[in-house]
């Protein structure tokens, strides 16, 4: 019997690989006719060979636009490029030459926050006809529109000195020049590529000057004329080799001196498919989970035979020191004469307890790591009376203002508030991951059946009839709605996480994520946080 894990991975499996095909193998096709590489193979090229991509919003859009944008049309990520962390952003030509949708706004933005919080280059790769016009007001106006992008430019360059290289690699146009315009370096590449305010159909329009694109911002006008370009290459392979070059030439953060890899990683990863029960309700041991991750499977428990339904303690990820937070799940026996409690609740003791663990991991320095398997906090007259508002309000409190690198992994539940205090998206961790399993929202189906339709259907079990049509199909629909919209597919495709990943390559993410994330000393709060040398003098 294949399990549930396995039969979610195999599904995420085949529409993942669907996705990067891109607009099809005629779209790429035109791409080579043209002289050109497409995004993928541009980041394959960039990447150290052998080496990981990250890739994050791969899921976005895959369900809108009757299935027209794959990816939203850019491949965004995290990448080992000349042996540094760096981040990626690439044009998709092959869907809708590049244009860009409502959600490749939001990507780009996405991947521009990961470089700023981390502090750590952001590579463009610009081959983009410009909006998709029939979807402007999903792309052009707005706080997050399009100028956003320009705006964390403009913050990186001049406030954060996030190194911002860019390939235009194709046709880059309008307000879109300005994603190049405003980093250290742009290379251009002769006879493909093209940047300016207006092509050649608008200025004709515009002014009636008749003159074709090489000439009015090719590669050589720019290098040559302009002095916009600072690069010219011959090719796609070319520009690459520039990029990674200049990456090379990157001053090295000290931060990365103190990386050290544990040879003894854990085994057994593929164990982990048949760990999570058919059920995704029933028990499970999530010490198991923890072994696979950790370097030789250890983990130093803190306060461990104390709230047993929160695993708290120190371990490490190639190396690195990383607090881990975790849900138990099952009944949790506790001390003599105390009643079990059930695993994946926050109680007012555990909430207490990693409280205090987090804040000893900030004061410390240490990333921490939540494990999410949480249905959310203890409710009752007890738990009331105990002060689990009180606690669980300490819980969240030191979670979002801890100042170190926070990544979350989602295995199976993460619902209600305790899903907020377990690093939500709205507390901005620097990566969220789940597991195919992962299932998101307030509550499970059968528990907003009761909420929402329980008097009705206990009405009619006192009056001893049966529910009535209407109300069957009332029910039946909000499970199936909870069902789609709990899966780990729903979740990447609107970006509530950064990517699925699979549990024999969680690690190598984790570790990923983790060198990143420590390239910035902190404070890791919101999307950036600027120096405090720029905020000298600034308070009244």
């Amino acid at each position: 019997m294949t399990s549930r894990l396995r039969a979610l991975s195999a599904a995420v499996r085949e529409l993942e690989d669907r996705l990067r095909q891109g607009g099809g193998p005629d779209k790429v096709e035109r791409q080579h006719s043209q002289g050109k590489l497409t995004a993928r193979e541009r980041v394959a090229l960039l990447c150290d060979e052998g080496s990981r991509f990250v890739e994050i919003g791969l899921l976005v859009a895959h369900d809108q636009y009757d299935g027209q944008a794959p990816a939203a049309g850019v491949v965004t990520g995290l990448a080992t490029v000349r042996g540094r962390a760096c981040v990626i952003v690439a044009n998709d030509a092959t869907v809708k030459a590049g244009s860009w949708w409502p959600e490749t706004i939001r990507k780009i933005l996405r991947a521009q926050e990961v470089a700023m919080r981390c502090r750590i280059p952001i590579i463009y790769l610009v081959d983009s006809a410009g909006v998709n016009l029939p979807y402007q007001e999903g792309v052009f106006p707005g706080q997050f529109g399009a100028a956003r992008i320009f705006y964390y430019n403009s913050i990186m360059r001049r406030h954060l000195r996030v190194p911002q290289l860019a390939a235009v690699m194709g046709p880059c146009i309008a307000g879109g020049a300005y994603l190049p315009a405003l980093s250290d370096t742009i290379v251009m590449v002769k006879g493909t590529s093209f940047m300016g305010l207006g092509g050649p159909n608008l200025v004709k329009g515009a002014t009636g000057q008749v003159i074709d694109g090489e000439t009015l911002g090719g590669a050589a006008t720019h290098t040559r004329v302009s002095g916009v370009a600072h690069y010219m290459a011959d090719d796609d392979p070319h520009a690459i080799r520039l990029l990674r070059d200049q990456v090379d030439r990157l001053p090295r953060p000290s931060v990365e001196v103190g990386f050290y890899r544990v040879e003894d990683a854990p085994a057994g990863t593929d164990a982990l498919y048949d760990l999570l029960p058919s059920d995704h309700r029933m028990s499970y041991d999530m010490h198991t989970v923890l072994r696979a991750i950790l370097d030789n499977g250890a983990l130093d428990e803190f306060q461990g035979e104390l709230a047993k339904e929160m695993i708290c303690g120190d371990g490490r990820i190639e190396g690195i020191t990383v607090g881990v937070i975790a849900n138990q799940r099952g009944l949790v026996r506790g001390r003599a004469g105390e009643k079990p409690r059930f695993g994946g609740i926050v109680y007012t003791e555990s909430a207490e307890k990693v409280a205090f663990f987090i804040d000893r991991c900030d004061r410390q320095g240490i990333p921490i790591l939540f494990v999410q398997d949480v249905s959310g906090f203890m409710v009752g007259a007890e738990a009331e009376h105990e002060g689990i508002i009180r606690a669980g309000a300490r819980f969240v409190e030191a979670m979002a203002t801890a100042r170190v690198p926070k990544i979350v992994l989602t295995v199976n539940h993460a619902s209600g508030a305790g899903y907020y205090a377990m690093a939500g998206q709205g507390f901005d961790p620097d990566f969220i991951f789940s597991w195919p399993s992962g299932r998101m929202a307030v509550m499970e189906g059968e528990s907003a059946v009761q909420a929402v339709h329980g008097p009705a259907l206990e009405k009619a079990k006192a009056a001893g009839k049966k529910p009535g049509k209407d109300l069957v199909a009332a029910t039946d629909q909000m499970r199936a709605d909870y069902e789609a919209n709990l899966d780990a597919r729903h979740a990447g495709a609107r970006g509530f996480i950064d990517a699925i990943v699979y549990p024999e390559d969680t690690r190598d993410v984790l570790a990923l994520a983790l060198k990143a994330a420590l390239h910035n000393k902190g404070p890791h709060l919101g999307p950036f946080v600027l120096p405090a040398s720029l905020t000298i003098g600034l308070e009244p």
